[in-house]
């Protein structure tokens, strides 16, 4: 199809978008993309910030698909991209729009609108989250060492604490933390160039590398693309800053290991900052290559624990403000005092009351909070204690067995279920968890994990759960 009539169709996908999505996101994230192609009933769009292919993957490709399929037809599918030449493209565009624009403007107030496009860039590029910063970080004394050791290294890279390695369970802020850095050494000193990503993404990135080759006498060999995998070192070892979250992806992935071994030995080598990220200890990381192990040991490592009452309480009260919801302390009270874990859990109980208020159109009140949580009935008589009985009774054990360091089959798979009962009911943290049952944290995320896979497919685990859940609640 002619690009002139790709344009027309867009055109007709935005004016539905544009009364069915927020402004701030229509402006922020759908306006500056651009359609390329309508072939085989898919419409390619591309973006040139990668953080709006996350942002609008994440929280409104419904919403696009439902406005495409309204333009083109039930049968009609999207596709959307980053794609750094139209980025390349975009950013000239807008700096020759903006100096039409502040024609009238002075010097200074040019210099500032051209720096604010160019740190823009320069944060899409770094792979980063724009809400994630330093002064939006609530420190508590969880998290009070961590914080400083972050700022310390975002003021003065590469100098002190390299590689920075920064540790705990599933959202208590490691990344948030991550991410600040990046944003602070962008804003400061815009001469390093930063760069943020998950090992899973390092990982499938360099899976990318390899091709398959097709040869008719023999079977078929996968062999390395040299120039794709030149391109993909530079990418990450021509950086002054290297963010990599969620290392334990890392782990009985041997080649990879070799790999960013290399990439590491290049950065630190050449005096370049790593910043690390992993839900536990290097040491507690099964297979980790020991030479990685001991790098990431050699610098400082640091942790974040399950925040107290007060941090939680700030979290929430935070939170709030940064959504403009106004609410009572009592309702901050209330979410903090139940919702104990990590701040993921503290934001989406307060974004389901929020939600409640906006659906009932009344104010957040603590009644409706109790309400739209209905954590008192939730917890009600209920205890570790309670979890532990109920499954060492429903399989013919005792609560001795699931304390115990026995392995059985039997005593492991109750075990198992009672851990994960005791997070899924009561919201406890792996290190509460793990206290009651005497095992380390990192064993009771172990537990957890293994459960949530596998109620993915197994029928009689999820019937297990459920009666379990029907005896526990009485």
């Amino acid at each position: 199809m002619d690009i002139s009539e790709v344009n027309v169709l867009w055109n007709k996908v935005k004016d539905e978008l544009e009364v069915n999505v927020p402004e701030h996101v229509f402006q922020t994230w759908i306006l500056p993309l651009e359609a390329a192609d309508y072939e085989n009933n898919t419409l390619v769009i591309l973006s040139p910030h990668q953080m709006a292919v996350d942002v609008l993957k994440k929280g409104w490709l419904n919403n696009i698909k439902a406005a495409v399929k309204s333009v083109l037809g039930e049968d009609a599918a999207v596709s959307l991209t980053f794609d750094a030449d139209f980025a390349s493209r975009y950013i000239k565009a807008r700096k020759k729009e903006l100096s039409k624009q502040v024609a009238g403007q002075t010097e200074e107030e040019k210099k500032s609108e051209e720096t604010k496009l160019s740190l823009a860039q320069m944060q899409s590029e770094a792979n980063l989250n724009l809400n994630l910063k330093f002064d939006n970080f609530v420190v508590g004394d969880n998290s009070k060492f961590a914080y400083n050791a972050a700022f310390s290294v975002a003021n003065n890279p590469s100098k002190k604490f390299n590689p920075l390695f920064i540790y705990g369970s599933s959202g208590l802020g490691k990344t948030h933390l991550m991410q600040a850095i990046g944003h602070y050494i962008i804003f400061n000193k815009p001469n390093l160039k930063v760069r943020y990503i998950r090992m899973e993404e390092y990982f499938n990135e360099w899976v990318r590398c390899f091709q398959y080759n097709d040869n008719p006498n023999a079977k078929k060999k996968q062999g390395c693309n040299n120039a794709l995998m030149r391109k993909f070192h530079q990418k990450f070892q021509n950086v002054d800053i290297l963010l990599m979250d969620d290392i334990q992806f890392i782990e009985s992935k041997m080649k990879t290991m070799e790999d960013f071994f290399s990439t590491f030995e290049a950065l630190y080598t050449n005096n370049k900052q790593i910043v690390i990220a992993s839900d536990r200890l290097p040491k507690d990381i099964p297979t980790l290559d020991n030479r990685l192990r001991t790098r990431f040991e050699m610098g400082l490592v640091v942790d974040i624990v399950p925040p107290d009452f007060e941090t939680r309480f700030e979290i929430v009260k935070a939170y709030a403000k940064e959504l403009e919801v106004e609410a009572d302390d009592d309702v901050f009270e209330y979410i903090a005092d139940n919702f104990v874990s990590n701040v993921r859990e503290l934001k989406g109980a307060f974004n389901k009351v929020s939600a409640y208020a906006e659906f009932s159109g009344t104010g957040v009140t603590l009644d409706l909070a109790q309400k739209a949580l209905n954590c008192e009935v939730r917890k009600k008589d209920i205890t570790v204690e309670k979890i532990a009985q109920a499954t060492a009774n429903y399989f013919d054990l005792t609560v001795k067995d699931l304390k115990s360091t026995a392995r059985q089959q039997k005593i492991a798979h109750a075990r198992h279920l009672a851990v994960y009962l005791s997070r899924e009911v009561l919201n406890m943290s792996y290190e509460a968890i793990g206290e009651y049952f005497a095992k380390k944290h990192t064993t009771i995320m172990y537990s957890c994990d293994i459960v949530t896979d596998k109620l993915k497919s197994d029928r009689n685990i999820q019937s297990e759960v459920e009666e379990l859940k029907a005896l526990i609640k009485g």
